[in-house]
């Protein structure tokens, strides 16, 4: 018989499908908020910024951003926080229309090589983060005989990073190598979508690969005329510089590029190609350029040792190309520091001994001339081909250098460069009193010229000076002239008897005349009395 229902007490056992219905739900939402979740989560890419300083590398990011960027449409853009040993910011991709977020570019940025910083580096690199990582070195045009040196710092550091990876980061490190030497049929022609053919690499191409995808950016190209303005520079300069980043990079499967500060250029459409994101920027095919000097572009696994040696004949392609790989032989960099302070961005400072054979040492004493024209005679003995190493010919010698003008001044004594200034600047105060004289002298005499001429206008224009005298018209001209002779005669004390004799003659002819104009008029009077006497009774 059936226990009767307590109808305060439910069944236990509709308890436990109660909870389990809550449970089903609770499942549910969460399955499909984490479905939402996955369908909107960003992709991540990352870009590893090496060398330049805090403002060229704040450049760069500006220019990463494009005209579209969040600062030029007033949004609140992030940081660039660069100031000490690894530097971070991040940059959003966004669509056309600026409404959706495409993928999100985390970029971690170092400024120097230090080996030190290899543990900072190391936790980046992950299997899951490495094929979606790029890398990119900066370089300034204020200093291109610094370069190569800077590129093989850098490439050594990344290749003591790579070796010391685990397994599986390693293995993820050959795919990713993988993957991008296939990727070269679609930037044969300078595009960046997929490749439908795989093109075998060709000679020099890819036989040095770091593991991950490399790009140069050269900054300040605006600089390049301060280098021909100043320092003499010309074509064959910056093509030879430009031939020798060519063959370096083509062996790392890198791209190149020319920038200069604030000018449209394409080194978005670059990095959004390398890094696969689908961008509409990456609607227009990237062209190459290799003519305009401050514009430069170079796609990767775009080029190659024949179109490297129609820009200028005469470079030794293959010498570079094998001095590189000595270079950076893990055997002939064994000596280097696992903790070395020292910093090789300076071009004074070194942390590894020169290697022989290798591309660098050449560069470096081809580009010496541009540095230092009067400092050393290098140029001229490579010219013949002396010192050159084997392998290389004198197509790289350094007569595109040759010294003609010094930049350097020799230190000189405190006191004798005193002395110097003290007597140029009292010999300058001299010449300047002595033309102020001169001046004085010749501004007096003008005067004096000016006044005598106007004196013989007025003269002209009013004719001659006259003035009564009791009732005679005097010529004052005539005057002067008369006193001018009677004084000069005084002073030669010339005046005659004859003149004093005629002189009284003159006097008393003048009265006896006045006398008898006198008495004609009192004979007159009288003679008119005479008649009215006479009538009187």
């Amino acid at each position: 018989m059936p226990s009767p229902v307590d109808p305060f007490n439910p069944r236990p056992s509709s308890a436990l499908s109660t909870t389990s219905t809550e449970a089903e739900k609770e499942d549910m939402w969460a399955f499909m908020l984490s479905s939402v979740a996955s369908s909107k989560r960003l992709p991540q890419k990352s870009i590893l910024v090496l060398g330049g300083s805090e403002e060229q590398q704040k450049e760069f990011v500006e220019s990463l951003g494009g005209e579209g960027s969040a600062a030029q449409r007033g949004k609140k853009q992030a940081p660039v926080a660069n100031e000490f040993a690894l530097g971070y910011t991040y940059l959003d991709v966004e669509d056309a229309d600026h409404e959706d977020v495409l993928a999100r570019l985390g970029l971690y940025i170092i400024s120097t090589p230090t080996p030190a910083f290899i543990p900072l580096l190391r936790p980046l690199f992950t299997p899951q983060t490495l094929p979606e990582t790029l890398v990119v070195i900066l370089l300034d045009w204020s200093a291109p005989w610094d370069w190569m040196r800077q590129i093989k710092t850098w490439v050594l550091l990344l290749r003591g990073i790579f070796t010391s990876l685990d397994d599986e980061c390693r293995r993820t490190l050959d795919d990713v190598t993988q993957a991008w030497e296939n990727r070269r049929g679609a930037f044969a022609d300078g595009g960046g979508g997929a490749a439908e053919v795989s093109l075998p690499p060709g000679p020099g191409e890819l036989d040095e690969p770091i593991g991950l995808p490399l790009c140069v950016v050269c900054q300040n190209a605006d600089k390049i005329e301060l280098l021909e303005r100043e320092r003499g520079w010309k074509e064959e300069q910056f093509d030879f510089v430009l031939q020798f980043l060519r063959t370096v990079l083509l062996k790392h499967g890198a791209s190149l590029i020319y920038t200069t500060p604030s000018v449209p250029s394409s080194l978005q459409p670059i990095i959004y190609s390398m890094l696969s994101i689908q961008s509409p920027l990456l609607q227009q095919t990237l062209k190459h350029n290799v003519i305009e000097r401050d514009k430069v572009v170079v796609p990767p696994h775009w080029d190659s040792w024949g179109k490297i040696r129609v820009l200028r004949e005469g470079f030794d392609v293959e010498g570079v190309s094998t001095g590189w790989s000595i270079d950076i032989d893990p055997a002939n960099n064994r000596h280097l520091p696992p903790t070395s302070s020292a910093d090789p961005m300076d071009p004074g400072t070194s942390i590894e001994p020169e290697v022989e054979d290798g591309a660098v040492e050449v560069y470096e004493e081809v580009m010496r001339g541009a540095q230092y024209p009067l400092a050393s005679t290098t140029g001229l003995s490579l010219a013949s081909g002396a010192g050159l190493p084997a392998g290389l010919s004198p197509g790289l010698s350094g007569d595109l250098f040759p010294p003609k003008k010094t930049l350097e001044t020799p230190p000189v004594d405190t006191q004798e460069f005193l002395a110097k200034e003290l007597a140029i600047l009292e010999a300058r105060e001299k010449e300047e009193k002595d033309l102020r004289g001169q001046i004085g002298r010749e501004a007096e005499k003008r005067n004096v010229e000016e006044a005598n001429a106007a004196s013989d206008r007025i003269i002209e224009h009013v004719g001659p000076v006259q003035f009564n005298v009791g009732g005679i018209q005097v010529d004052a001209e005539n005057m002067l002239e008369r006193l001018k002779e009677r004084e000069a005669n005084r002073e030669r004390g010339t005046i005659g008897e004859d003149t004093a004799q005629a002189g009284a003659v003159a006097g008393s002819g003048e009265v006896s005349n006045q006398t008898q104009v006198l008495s004609d008029f009192f004979n007159s009077l009288m003679l008119r009395q005479q008649p009215a006497r006479k009538g009187k009774p």
